[in-house]
């Protein structure tokens, strides 16, 4: 779950929504059409406020088997504890992320579940939330341009994007400017005097 949040920046909702059919193996993708929200003291199934929030996002190669794992895992909690599987007649079966009983995880809990993982790995505090800025700065750190990410993290406009991650942007566009000098041969001292008016010869 951890390494879905924060290599696809699903919500916090989205990501214990869906079911393991949901999830294409093959094509390495999980289909997002659903979240989960408390309603009062009821978890409601529901549908994403925007169109751009039902997406399709791909997800790294060790997500399958972390997958795998974590259903394996999941059996021999509720067989040590002599537990049986009784998920809610309303609610899906088949969930990717369920408590150990079959049902829906509540979203409130991932926050008690991050910050016992941040306090045995001895890191600053970080909300869940704080995982969809990660993935969108990995992706921008692996050279991934707006609209991607804009279809990746489900946002309304390229323009949120854009006015969210404006300062990750122009790191990454000052690392690529220092790519490009290198590419093109020019040490620190050329590339200021290139950027000088009038320009100077450079050799």
């Amino acid at each position: 779950m951890w390494l879905l949040l924060v290599s696809t920046g699903l919500r916090r909702e989205e990501v214990l929504a869906p079911t393991r059919d949901g999830v294409d193996f093959e094509r390495k993708q999980m289909r997002v059409r659903r979240n989960v929200q408390r309603i009062r003291r009821e978890l409601i199934f529901g549908t994403p406020k925007t169109k751009r929030s039902l997406r399709t996002v791909s997800r790294p190669q060790q997500c399958p088997k972390a997958l795998l794992e974590r259903k394996e895992a999941r059996r021999k909690e509720r067989s040590d504890a002599a537990l049986k599987r009784a998920p809610l007649p309303h609610h899906p079966t088949g969930l990717a992320f369920p408590t150990v009983t079959g049902r829906v995880t509540d979203p409130r809990s991932l926050n008690r579940m991050l910050t016992v993982l941040r306090r045995d790995a001895k890191v600053p505090r970080v909300r869940v939330h704080d995982l969809r800025h990660t993935c969108a700065s990995l992706l921008l750190a692996q050279g991934a341009d707006a609209r991607t990410i804009t279809e990746t993290l489900g946002h309304g406009t390229i323009t949120m994007t854009l006015d969210t991650y404006a300062h990750v942007m122009d790191t990454t566009l000052k690392a690529a400017v220092a790519r490009m000098n290198h590419a093109l041969g020019l040490d620190e001292d050329e590339t200021a005097r290139v950027g000088q008016w009038p320009p100077h010869e450079v050799r």
